[in-house]
């Protein structure tokens, strides 16, 4: 084997703005076309955000404006604005910025100046403009690269502030578009922990009087057992109440106003704390299990100079509060001890909700320990030669491999749909579990179903949620079926299981539907795939008179060499949002239960597009 030489000429060293667009997963964790909540596009938007949070959070500005139109960004924030002398530095020079003083910025978001150079880099289009006491200056760049800057005069009464415009990069973001649901959320996030911030997306108002409260008010769907248990101190609130509705535990939990979306310390430092605190309490040894087991609860800290686990600051890793100061676990713990314990010794009946809640649980835990025995046994027997999983090699736990994030299990109907995929997917970051025929409609029914039906049973363990989203071993749960009215129900069947049984899994935009081609349209020269009937129509226009037209039915008539385009690079994934305010039991009572005329009609509705479609194709 020929050896190659290692030279000086081997040695290069990049400009700063070469090396995150040549490494932006370091920066912003993975790209995607903005179909997926992390995706990187709302990581630039975030990055531009924490700035504007970090000058209300020192006193500056009470007002944040937000637009977002074709794919450019702007937020104009009200605090004092970037030293006119340090306009072009902040946003291109690494290693600079106002965050590295801490009595500047005690308590901030971003500590490591990266953020707004990343946005820089990343934009084909980017612009800073500063204003400060009459006078204004701003610069422009093209990824990265400096192309103009100027000052001049401020308009008349115009405020002081930061105003940041960007358009990312559709070279490293292909084909992205900004989700507004997305962008909605974390728009409400920033409102609720900033109590006194007004913000505004696009025109619309957002702002929070009663902060956590609000959050939980406005996330929670259905019943909950008892009002709201608001805590406040210093650097630290809490939200909790328990659902009537939910199996699970849900938690939002922040950081210094950023979103631990993998929560962290300061979170497994609450859900502890409120296990003792209730053991005491009621001075019973109740299993931790049975305490959480629906609460749906937020926590927010503020902690001087955290360390998250990566750059995108989603699970937070320090143990201290400050150097030398005491530990978040004490923190935390000490503060639930205090404040929930009196709490529940003034509100005797939330105490006597609380208790009742835990002792349904430790009696429906029993009632399954028999069941869910068995189940395992059957699924870790099942697992060894499970017919139904083709397992990836990577999964979203392994945190020292950076594809962790792209982990995808496709859940597919029947042998020759999930054939086509396990044949052309990545083995590394792509599994699939294979359905046979329909799934049971699992509405109105216990959870012990979850453990008798085989099925179900093995789709909980491939995914490993049995005990809540921790250990979720996909990012991305993919359902994959047909485009017809049998695929259209199993998509609805397995939602249902999905709701009912693991809402969180929805609710943090883990299950997304694949998207595949309805149509072929080529001639002899190219090939194009269409995902609607107008870029049918857009395609026999672009390749002229009588092409071939296919009409895809079934993910089984694609075959494996088309198939590879379509869960590869520019895979389409629509991801599965709720509206905040929709009840998920009225949701799947609606397209669950009994028949309603409401329903019956959507239904024909629907299916009169798809023979609409039908009989143009053969004309």
């Amino acid at each position: 084997m020929a050896k190659s030489n290692y030279t000086e000429d081997n040695i290069r060293s990049l400009d700063w703005q070469e090396h995150i667009r040549t490494r932006p997963g370091m920066y912003i964790g993975k790209l995607g076309d903005g179909s997926a909540f992390d995706d990187g596009i709302y990581v630039l938007l975030k990055e531009v955000m924490d700035n504007s949070i970090d000058e209300f959070m020192m006193g500056e500005g009470k007002k944040i404006d937000i637009t977002v139109k074709d794919g450019v960004v702007a937020i104009r924030d009200f605090g004092r604005g970037i030293p006119l002398g340090k306009v072009v530095d902040v946003v291109s020079k690494m290693n600079t910025g106002g965050k590295y003083d801490s009595e500047a910025f005690k308590k901030s978001i971003g500590l490591n100046g990266v953020g707004t150079k990343a946005v820089n880099a990343l934009s084909i289009n980017f612009k800073v403009t500063s204003f400060r006491d009459g006078q204004c200056k701003a610069a422009e760049f093209s990824k990265g690269i400096l192309t103009k800057e100027y000052k001049l005069a401020a308009a008349p009464n115009e405020k002081n502030g930061t105003l940041v415009e960007f358009k990312p990069d559709d070279t490293i973001f292909k084909k992205y578009h900004y989700v507004h649901e997305y962008i909605d959320k974390m728009v409400w996030n920033y409102a609720f922990l900033n109590t006194g911030l007004t913000l505004t997306l696009n025109g619309q108002e957002y702002a929070s009087k009663n902060g956590l409260r609000d959050l939980l008010e406005k996330n929670i769907s259905g019943e909950t057992l008892y009002p709201i248990i608001h805590l406040k101190g210093e650097d630290i609130e809490i939200a909790m109440t328990h659902s009537n509705e939910h199996f699970s535990e849900e938690y939002y939990s922040y950081v210094n106003g950023q979103y631990t979306t993998q929560g962290g310390t300061h979170l497994g430092a609450f859900r502890e704390a409120v296990v003792k605190t209730i053991r005491e309490f009621f001075k019973k040894d109740y299993e931790p299990l049975d305490v959480r087991k629906s609460i749906i609860a937020a926590v927010s800290v503020k902690v001087q100079e955290p360390v998250f686990e990566s750059q995108t600051k989603t699970k937070l890793g320090s143990h201290e509060i400050a150097p030398g100061g005491q530990s978040i676990r004490t923190f935390i713990g000490d503060f639930i001890k205090q404040q929930l314990d009196n709490y529940l010794h003034k509100n005797p009946d939330v105490a006597k909700a609380i208790e009742a809640k835990i002792v349904a649980n430790e009696r429906e835990r029993k009632e399954l320990s028999g069941i869910q025995k068995l189940a395992r046994e059957r699924a870790k027997k099942s697992s060894l030669h499970n017919k139904k999983l083709r397992d990836c090699r990577v999964h979203l736990d392994d945190l020292k491999d950076q594809k962790r994030l792209d982990t995808t299990l496709f859940i597919c109907e029947g042998d020759s749909a999930s054939g086509s995929i396990t044949k052309t997917r990545d083995v590394n970051t792509q599994a699939v579990f294979s359905l046979k025929g329909k799934p049971l409609n699992c509405f109105g029914l216990g959870k012990k179903v979850v453990y008798e039906n085989e099925e179900f049973n093995l789709l909980q363990a491939a995914l490993n949620i049995e005990d809540g989203l921790d250990d979720l071993r996909y990012n991305n749960v993919v359902i994959a079926t047909d485009a017809d009215v049998d695929g259209m129900h199993i998509r609805l069947l397995l939602l249902t299981f999905f709701l009912q049984f693991f809402p969180d899994l929805v609710k943090n935009n883990h299950v997304k539907i694949l998207q595949t081609p309805l149509f072929r349209v080529r001639n002899k020269k190219e090939t194009i795939y269409c995902y609607s009937d107008e870029e049918r129509k857009a395609a026999i226009a672009k390749l002229g008179p009588k092409p071939e037209i296919t009409r895809f039915k079934g993910l089984g008539e694609i075959s494996p060499d088309e198939f590879k385009h379509f869960i590869g690079k520019d895979i389409r994934l629509e991801p599965v949002l709720l509206d905040q305010k929709a009840s998920i039991q009225e949701l799947l009572n609606y397209y669950m239960g009994k028949n309603t005329p409401d329903r019956q009609e959507f239904i024909i509705d629907n299916l009169r597009v798809e023979k609409d479609v039908e009989e143009e194709l053969l004309k």
